[in-house]
């Protein structure tokens, strides 16, 4: 069996190169930003320092819209996998790098392609409707791609009696489901981030706090959505906190984006919600795989690279690019 050189680990992002302590890494990244001509675009569950220093933050209808009209040569995708590859797909010609290979999804994991492909052959008559948070493999079998923010309105602008298969999060597509009023087929995907949280430790924290909003994203499952004074995207949740009077408010998914809320709001109180095992709060741990180190590296070293094979970017850019279509006539 072939074995890597250490130039290709190192290329693929399997080397630890160490890093001079004495350095200013906010300093050295804005340099590297400046010579390679490259734009760090940042989901809200990265860790502080990652957002701090990122070009443009947001989650992920709003990071694949700025990938798509960014001129930046190389875009550097603080996030996890499938948020690169879809960086990809809309700017095949650019070079996409990220921090940490490893960073995946476990909702991605949950849809296996070929699984899906059989699943997607027993309902011919069909439409596809893929959440983002999939493979590009997966996004090459659908007919349209959604996110969090745009789901429900995709949903609504298709005709009432079209027939559609929703995947992968089951979640998700059982909020747009009862929100819409249609009846979609749902693959039984999930995120072990947003299906652990506790009902029951989330009712003891809001009687501690009975002032506070509870707000949650709809990949939470059905008995703590049903708990929220609000439901929406990470987008969604941030424009609420900040809109809202209330002072205090408890918050239902990974607990990155509460940063943002509290440099928005910094009078105002943010509690991440409880899980259901002993951490203290809800953090994906394929998230904060990337580091403010590994960015660096990355941008340094131009690896590790993300790369999609033609035949899917082609397949790919399609369902997405009507999302993207459709959501820019809806003014989302």
């Amino acid at each position: 069996m072939k074995m890597d050189t250490f130039e290709e680990l190192n290329r693929k992002g399997f080397v630890e190169e160490k890093i001079d302590p004495t350095l200013d890494l906010f300093v050295e990244i804005e340099k590297l930003k400046k010579e390679k001509n490259a734009i760090v675009l940042a989901h809200y569950y990265q860790e502080p320092d990652i957002q701090d220093i990122a070009d443009y933050i947001g989650d992920s209808l709003g990071l694949s819209q700025e990938a798509a009209r960014t001129d930046a040569e190389v875009i550097v995708f603080a996030g996890v996998h499938f948020m690169a590859e879809t960086a990809k797909i809309l700017s095949p010609e650019k070079k996409v790098l990220l921090p940490d290979l490893k960073a995946g999804c476990s909702l991605a994991d949950s849809c296996p392609p070929h699984l899906f492909k059989k699943f997607k052959e027993k309902y011919p008559d069909h439409v596809v409707i893929t959440y983002v948070n999939c493979t590009a493999e997966l996004k090459a079998l659908s007919d349209i791609v959604c996110t969090s923010t745009n789901a429900v309105q995709i949903v609504e602008s298709l005709p009432k009696d079209t027939k559609i298969i929703f995947g992968p999060d089951k979640n998700l597509g059982a909020w747009v489901a009862k929100k819409t009023g249609r009846d979609l087929v749902l693959w039984n995907g999930a995120c072990m981030v947003h299906e652990i949280f506790s009902r029951e430790k989330i009712t003891k924290l809001k009687a501690r706090h009975p002032n506070a909003k509870f707000i949650a994203h709809p990949e939470c499952e059905e008995a703590v959505l049903e708990m929220a004074d609000y439901i929406g995207s990470t987008t969604g949740l941030l424009k609420y906190s900040t809109n809202s009077d209330a002072q205090e408010f408890i918050v239902a998914t990974e607990s990155g984006i509460i940063h943002q809320m509290e440099k928005a709001n910094p009078t105002k109180t943010f509690i991440p919600a409880p899980p259901n095992n002993n951490c203290a709060c809800n953090d994906c741990p394929y998230m904060k795989r990337n580091t403010l180190e590994k960015l660096y590296l990355c941008l340094k070293n131009g690896s590790p690279e993300v790369t999609v094979p033609a035949d899917i970017i082609v397949q790919a850019r399609k369902p997405i690019e009507r999302m993207l279509e459709i959501s820019a006539a809806l003014g989302l």
